[in-house]
């Protein structure tokens, strides 16, 4: 907490020799998913600068962005974390770092300095996460307002085949499908300015609103890789049959309840069979919903609570994540806290404090971890224990919802 935290620093022109790059380095990964894209009303939005929202399904979407809008040039809203190590090169290409789920004006400065000072066009991934079960993750409150201020036109990019080809819960492990993206002008100029904030909101959600499961069904997109169901117990954790949480495994094409024996086979098409009996649920987002109301219900009559050991990670610079020590995070109504390092860390977090939380898989390839802090610092806390961190994710989602104040 004693070291020197980095300046603010205005984002610079990107560096178009470095975007070349990118795009070159792009090419084997859009190749290898035959990637195609269709362009719609992009003749009504003139020539940029643009603010463009993307939604975030796995790494492939930078490579895709590259793609999709090289020659030109854009700054990127990236995370902190991205910056460890290599924070001249981050700047160079253009990024604006921000903590995900951290209130934070310096951004909005900073985007307001690329479009409007730099005359440079934005890419930002307002869900701020990857998606965990295929579907859109919530949008931060207030993003019709930051429209409205900007004042340029408003490009959408939506994927289809990019969760399937590298989903979150899968380890790494690429599959082979095919990729393609929907590039639209969602606003025009003029459109931003006789819009309202709520009307702009509501275009977004609209906007923000998919089934990447669903489509993979619908469309007879083929996943036969003999590892697709590997991990999926970290979305699934909690089996619909008894009840029982962390005892969930998917392997190979199975995911199993090691404690009541159920057995669900994941199809070529992303859906569950039962091997034996009635499936509960045959689609993953069905699931996913199901244990979303069970930890909303868990939230309102008291009993929800995760305390388990951590190996907790800080970042309050550029240079590193910092590995400080142990500790214990416990989660309740009343919010986060955690205590660890012999006493010498103690953090607080109110429900309040953020819509989400940013909770991640194999982060790093160092384990599973949930991400808590504020603009002095990010604490990663590595459970050591068999901790369902979805769990949190959307208990952290859910109590906000039930803390906010209604307007």
């Amino acid at each position: 907490m004693a070291l020197p935290r980095p300046k603010a620093q205005k984002p610079l022109r990107p560096w178009w020799l470095l975007h070349a790059v990118v795009r070159v380095l792009a090419i084997p990964d859009l190749w290898a998913t035959h990637f195609t894209f269709d362009k719609h009303r992009m003749d009504e939005a003139g020539k940029g600068p643009y603010l463009i929202l993307m939604n975030h399904s796995s790494f492939i979407d930078l490579k895709i962005a590259s793609r999709l809008f090289f020659p030109k040039t854009y700054g990127i809203v990236c995370t902190t974390d991205g910056l460890v190590g290599k924070s001249w090169l981050m700047r160079l290409l253009g990024c604006i770092p921000t903590q995900k789920f951290v209130n934070d004006l310096a951004l909005i400065r900073g985007i307001n300095h690329l479009i409007k000072t730099k005359k440079t066009s934005v890419l930002m991934y307002p869900e701020a996460s990857y998606s965990f079960d295929g579907c859109a993750t919530p949008l931060p409150a207030g993003l019709g307002r930051l429209l409205k201020q900007l004042d340029v036109p408003v490009i959408t990019v939506i994927t289809q085949g990019a969760f399937a080809r590298d989903p979150l819960y899968n380890g790494l492990q690429l599959r082979k499908v095919r990729v393609h993206a929907d590039v639209t002008c969602l606003f025009t100029k003029d459109d931003v300015r006789t819009l309202s904030a709520e009307e702009l909101d509501n275009g977004l959600t609209d906007a923000f609103t998919f089934d990447n499961f669903a489509w993979q069904r619908d469309n007879k997109v083929t996943v036969a890789e003999p590892f697709r169901a590997d991990g999926l117990h970290r979305i699934l954790y909690k089996c619909p049959h008894c009840g029982t949480e962390g005892e969930m495994e998917g392997k190979g094409t199975h995911l199993t309840c090691h404690h009541c024996g159920k057995v669900y086979e994941l199809d070529v098409y992303g859906q569950l069979q039962a091997v034996d009996g009635d499936a509960r649920f045959t689609h993953i987002p069905d699931w996913y919903a199901w244990q979303r109301n069970k930890v909303r219900e868990e939230l309102l009559d008291g009993t929800y609570r995760l305390d388990t050991a951590v190996d907790i990670g800080m970042l309050v610079d550029h240079k590193a994540i910092y590995m400080v020590g142990n500790g214990q995070l416990t989660h309740t109504t009343e919010g986060f806290t955690l205590n660890g390092c012999d006493g010498a860390l103690s953090y607080a977090q109110k429900p309040l404090a953020s819509y989400g939380l940013y909770a991640d898989y194999f982060w790093y390839e160092i384990g599973d971890v949930i991400c808590i802090g504020n603009r002095e610092a990010l604490y990663y806390c590595f459970p050591k224990e068999n901790v369902p961190v979805a769990k949190a994710r959307l208990a952290a989602e859910e109590l906000y919802k039930l803390k906010k104040p209604s307007r």
